[in-house]
């Protein structure tokens, strides 16, 4: 009997494969071969998958999603109460820095997927469209905030959401330069969002 493949698993090793090749310097210069050589699949196997670059770094970006996804639900999953949005947020912010091996993978993918759009009309509306989700998703969790009482009502959520969102990507800057340690970059953060959210909003998860 021919051995039956798990196709999604197949893309998600291909799609882990390539974001190690980013971590390493970018994917400029990363070839389909490159990315069949480090996933151990042959170049037919990945052209089976993925017809070109874009088609590798759309998908990557989805599994980055995916995975960043999982960890904030498995953060909350062992908390019997709902988390405040808060929490919510403060999880979300340190799962986008660049403070793990795996994050940092993840964040210079994105960096490689935001380098490649420029040039590519495809990518940059998946980025156009992907990154005001994200906006709005956090507007709704501050607006939550402002209906229990945990967020000053003078706070503009869309405003807000809009910052928030930019800050772990500056932080990660720093961290994987150096100049940054991870100790500050997390007190940024919570300096942050004490300043955004007042006296009102509690201890941090």
């Amino acid at each position: 009997m021919p051995k039956q493949v798990d196709h999604e698993a197949r893309r998600a090793q291909i799609s882990e494969a390539l974001m190690r090749l980013a971590s390493r310097g970018g994917l400029e210069a990363v070839s389909l071969r490159d990315v069949a050589a480090e996933a151990g699949v042959s170049m037919g196997a990945v052209q089976h998958y993925f017809k070109s670059k874009d088609d590798m770094l759309e998908h990557a970006m989805a599994h980055v999603y995916d995975r960043a996804e999982r960890r904030i639900r498995a953060r909350f999953a062992a908390v019997e109460r709902a988390p405040r949005p808060r929490e919510v947020i403060r999880v979300l912010m340190l799962e986008m820095l660049a403070l793990s091996e795996e994050s940092s993978a993840e964040f210079l993918t994105a960096v490689s997927f935001f380098v490649r759009a420029l040039g590519s009309p495809r990518l940059a509306e998946i980025y156009r469209r992907d990154w005001p989700e994200l906006e709005q998703w956090v507007a709704a969790e501050l607006r939550r905030a402002q209906e229990a009482g945990e967020l000053p009502a003078d706070r503009d959520p869309e405003w807000e959401a809009e910052l928030l969102v930019t800050v772990p990507d500056g932080l990660s800057f720093g961290l994987l330069l150096g100049h940054r340690t991870p100790e500050r970059a997390v007190a940024v953060i919570d300096h942050y969002l004490d300043r955004l959210f007042g006296a009102q909003a509690g201890s941090s998860a």
